[in-house]
């Protein structure tokens, strides 16, 4: 938990320093004095300030963001007393307004910018490896909604709409977050066209699935978790290949995977393949942990490796990073939908999402998305953000009228009622997801 959070807590610090760095910047070259810059909020006392040059540089004790607190500007604090005097040359209220509107768009920039050089530094430092749609020698794994609609698995997926998919994952986008319901397939031989029902996507998200398609391949063990059930008892071995469990003979690992979720807490009869001997084993599924073992597709099917030179990785890492905002933007149509809106989470979600243990790859790519996901929802026009902020200084250059001070007072404050509706209903459903709640209240 706490390699957890620490991840978390240095993702948002990077993120957040940066992002008011664009706001910063910009005024400080108009020459707008910046009175405070936070890194998290401090409400009632700070952990750390010092003041340089007119600035107070600090860390507040509430992880919920950070602020940049720019003179004769309309914000988060609220302190609009020094508003009520006669505007100063070095406020924010005094600046052309397409001045303003660059300090404003600044933070933005600088996560887009930032996620864009991160992920190049990754295809630099790691390169790229995924297992294209032509490697799936042995087709794919349906999901149980998949076989609902009539696929089965060892299908080849060849087209979905007009898009020949490159990945699995790029199947997976197109029919969760696209339109696309077209789908069509290879079955021993034969092309077929299978039509998804339009509101597949509310099913997947009802259902708690966002990946319909998996890798499959054969049921070989090549991982055993130490401490676990496999390997305490020394059940299995890797490069053992399953044949069945109980009396269902198993054809794939994901197939092997579900057979073993459906039988944690019992006991089950496993049949192994071991160098062409056939083995019997009673295997204890623990509840919370399985059997213990793990396999990886990448061990199974043919993958495809890039290496990017310095140079290179750069034109690739915005192009990742641009294929990710397109990915994140068409995503936003679910969270207003029946289905999406319940699965809206909190810091929670976002702190799993880091995983129990430390991957640097893991953490700059999440850095990464997070970067995009942070600049997106600051351009909502959702006034208390900068994309509110942006909307009244898009009115006013294209009007030419300055929008009533009293008004964007209003308006900060039911932005800002908005957005902690939103956290604690964010956060709320990571309370109510939560293991401990669902067995105290589920």
């Amino acid at each position: 938990m706490l390699i957890t959070i620490a991840q978390l807590i240095l993702s948002l610090s990077i993120l957040i320093v940066l992002h008011e760095m664009g706001h910063f910047i910009p005024a400080k070259a108009f020459k707008t004095r910046v009175e405070k810059f936070y890194l998290f909020f401090d409400p009632w006392f700070s952990l750390f300030k010092k003041k340089i040059g007119g600035t107070e540089y600090g860390i507040g004790w509430l992880p919920l963001g950070g602020y940049v607190k720019i003179s004769g500007m309309v914000d988060e604090s609220m302190d609009t007393e020094k508003l009520k005097e006669p505007p100063k040359p070095w406020e924010f209220r005094s600046k052309p307004a397409w001045q303003r509107l660059i300090i404003m768009i600044g933070g933005v920039t600088v996560n887009v910018i930032l996620a864009f050089f991160i992920y190049a530094m990754v295809l630099f430092a790691w390169g790229k490896e995924y297992i294209p749609m032509d490697n799936l020698a042995y087709g794919v794994h349906a999901d149980s909604l998949m076989l609902e609609n009539g696929f089965e698995h060892g299908d080849q997926i060849l087209k979905i709409g007009e898009v020949y998919p490159e990945t699995i994952n790029d199947v997976n986008k197109e029919v969760l977050f696209g339109d696309a319901r077209e789908i069509e397939i290879n079955r021993d031989g034969q092309i077929k066209v299978i039509d998804l029902p339009e509101d597949i996507d509310q099913q997947m998200l009802a259902r708690g699935t966002q990946s319909i398609f998996s890798y499959r391949y054969p049921a070989i063990i090549d991982t055993i978790i130490t401490g676990s059930n496999a390997d305490s008892l020394n059940l299995v071995q890797g490069g053992d290949r399953v044949v069945k469990v109980n009396d269902e003979e198993i054809f794939s690992y994901p197939q092997f995977g579900e057979v073993l979720l459906r039988a944690r807490g019992s006991t089950v009869n496993l049949v192994i393949d071991r160098n062409g001997e056939t083995i019997n084993v009673r295997a204890p599924i623990d509840s919370a942990n399985g059997l213990g073992v793990y396999s990886f597709p990448q061990r199974h099917l043919e993958t495809k490796k890039i290496k990017y030179g310095f140079f290179e990785s750069f034109p690739a890492g915005i192009s990742e990073g641009t294929s990710t905002l397109i990915s994140y933007v068409r995503s936003l149509k679910l969270i207003f939908s029946k289905q999406g809106v319940k699965q809206v989470g909190g810091f929670g979600t976002i702190a799993g999402l880091f995983g129990e243990t430390w991957n640097w790859y893991r953490f700059w790519t999440m850095t990464a998305l997070l970067s995009i996901i942070l600049a997106v929802m600051n351009l909502l026009p959702i006034p208390a953000l900068d994309g509110g902020h942006v909307m009244f200084l898009l009115y006013e250059m294209v009007s030419g009228r300055t929008p009533n001070q009293k008004i964007l007072e209003y308006a900060q404050l039911v932005g800002f009622a908005i957005l902690i509706t939103l956290l604690l209903y964010a956060n709320g459903n990571d309370v109510v997801k939560s293991e401990w709640f669902q067995n105290l209240f589920g």
